[in-house]
């Protein structure tokens, strides 16, 4: 059939079809609410070619593990071995948590992702004052290489990856992982996993910050030389847009600050002299997987797209390995309830299936009872089952991209591509995203979407299933919850105590003047924080001399 007669046989069947909507409506109406994404992406009442008519195939979609990677990164995905199943984990003790990894490792999780407590994210040790009743609360306390010695105690680093979510003293818990891995016989370039390491997103919207931008985009950088060089497997950042997402983002702005966060971090590398094409291999990033199925498939899609131009033709980088955006994606925290609790289980599969069907290489699903406390191992478990039931029994991994070529997520797709663009190319009008940090700019935006999301939650618009709608007499006092022993700082604080005790303190001294006198310079620290660490210096000992040269971040309030 020629061009022109489908189009002209599509526009008659698109009026006889208006015509029909017209008599529906007259006897049907439709519901009153706003058609539109989780994101706020206006929705048509159908997608047709019309929708997606610009569309270039080979140079907009391609085929899976071809530039510009819309539709995966390898060319046959899930049907050469499924995504890492990692799950996040983390709670009072090196101890207690280590049992956890091995309760997961035992249930089939393929990778390990830690948690740390509120002061190891930012640099305190557990005997600080500023660390009173944070202690082991919604993470593990790692205060020494004595801790994470334990942490992975009879975990073979060299078979399971592992992802550490940790961004301001990145450098230490990295060099702590190295250090273990060595004393068990593993050496630097064996070790595979993930460092978080993003701290933009820290600055706009989570806030475990220690350092002023230039010096913290210094250790990032600081990374991707040394690790380039000794640890070759290691990914040396996860760019993050899942916080910005829970802050309230919509779609499009989690992909936009996530990739424009890409850039500023790639602009810094270069400028250190580092080739995109060696550095770019090891970049992956973090995203959210939200409730609305579509949305959440087109903008992975997306973010795949967007990227692979960032890296060719901004940076002009010719690997293809470093062309592409490989991910990590946890479902939505945000979206589960306190209310009715088991229902998040429905949530957490939706979210799954969508992380899925876009693509993703890495998987966290949480747990039912994550609104209301740590997960339980029974909880865990369900959430790890989910993954495992998707890649199983659902079928929708024997077929790379299944989506692809449907007019809605096409037309998503595009739709969550161009504004991503758009939000870049303003940042770039700013100045970069150091700049646009610095303005305000991205958080004033995260926080209108925010505040116009609950908006609609509160005035009923939008439905959560429990909450503002379809609620029920629940009993609380029957919930199995994990709770940590108050106990734990305390006991944290007396292992501290003597480990300092047992160490060698004028070796602990020495490495910690030749951090301070190299963070005054210009040399890389990493080898000097990895010596530090060898001579079971601390982590708040560390980052209390790196404040001391660097300074302290405040943060520039935005209303």
């Amino acid at each position: 059939m020629s061009e022109l007669k489908q189009s002209e046989e599509l526009a008659s069947g698109r009026n006889k079809y208006e015509a029909a909507v017209e008599k529906s409506l007259a006897k049907n109406p439709e519901r009153k609410e706003k058609f539109a994404t989780g994101g706020g992406i206006q929705v048509e009442r159908i997608y047709t070619p019309d929708n997606v008519a610009g569309t270039d195939y080979m140079k907009d979609l391609g085929f899976p593990g071809e530039y510009p990677y819309t539709r995966g990164v390898q060319p046959t995905m899930y049907r050469g071995r499924f995504w890492t199943m990692r799950q996040y984990a983390g709670f009072a003790t090196a101890e207690e948590s280590n049992a956890r990894y091995r309760y997961l490792l035992g249930q089939g999780t393929t990778g390990l992702s830690v948690a740390f407590d509120l002061p190891t994210q930012i640099g305190y040790d557990s005997d600080h004052r500023m660390a009173q009743g944070e202690v082991g609360k919604v993470g593990v306390a790692i205060d020494s290489l004595a801790d994470m010695e334990i942490l992975f105690g009879g975990i073979p680093l060299d078979k399971v990856t592992t992802s550490m979510t940790i961004n301001a003293p990145a450098g230490v818990l990295l060099a702590m992982y190295i250090a273990v891995g060595e004393k068990n016989g593993i050496k630097p370039e064996q070790l595979g996993g993930t460092i978080q390491n993003d701290i933009l997103k820290e600055y706009i919207a989570r806030g475990t910050y220690i350092f002023p931008p230039k010096p913290s985009m210094r250790l990032i950088t600081d990374i991707f030389e040394f690790c380039s060089n000794n640890v070759p497997k290691w990914n040396t950042i996860s760019i993050s847009g899942y916080h910005i997402r829970e802050a309230g983002s919509t779609a499009i702005q989690e992909v936009a600050f996530t990739l424009a966060d890409g850039i500023a971090y790639v602009e810094a590398a270069i400028a250190k002299g580092q080739d995109p094409n060696v550095f770019g291999k090891r970049l992956s990033f973090f995203f959210n997987a939200h409730n609305d199925f579509l949305e959440e498939i087109a903008k992975f899609r997306a973010a795949r797209k967007v990227w692979a131009r960032i890296m060719k033709e901004r940076f002009g980088v010719t690997d293809k390995s470093a062309q592409m955006l490989r991910f990590h994606t946890q479902t939505a925290g945000s979206t589960l309830t306190a209310q009715q609790p088991e229902i998040n289980i429905v949530r957490v599969a939706i979210q799954t299936m969508a992380a899925v069907m876009g693509g993703t290489q890495s998987l966290h699903t949480n747990s039912l009872d994550e609104a209301l406390a740590l997960p339980t191992d029974d909880s865990v478990r369900v959430a790890l089952r989910t993954q495992q039931i998707v890649a199983y029994e659902s079928g929708i991994t024997n077929i790379v991209d299944p989506l692809a070529g449907s007019y809605a997520v096409e037309s998503l797709t595009n739709t969550i591509e161009e504004g991503a663009w758009e939000y870049i190319r303003k940042i770039d009008d700013l100045g970069g995203m150091l700049a646009a940090i610095e303005k305000g700019y991205p958080q004033q935006h995260i926080q209108d979407a925010s505040y116009e999301f609950q908006r609609h939650v509160e005035s009923g618009d939008h439905v959560v299933v429990g909450v503002n709608k379809f609620q029920i007499k629940e009993d609380d006092s029957a919930r199995q919850l994990l709770r940590v022993d108050p106990s734990v700082g305390d006991n944290q604080a007396r292992k501290l105590r003597e480990m300092k005790e047992s160490r060698d303190n004028v070796r602990v001294k020495e490495t910690l003047e030749e951090i301070r006198r190299t963070a005054s310079g210009a040399d890389n620290l990493m080898p000097k924080i990895l010596d530090a660490v060898h001579a079971y210096a601390t982590e708040g000992e560390i980052c209390g001399v790196l404040r001391g040269v660097f300074g302290e971040y405040k943060e520039n309030v935005v209303l």
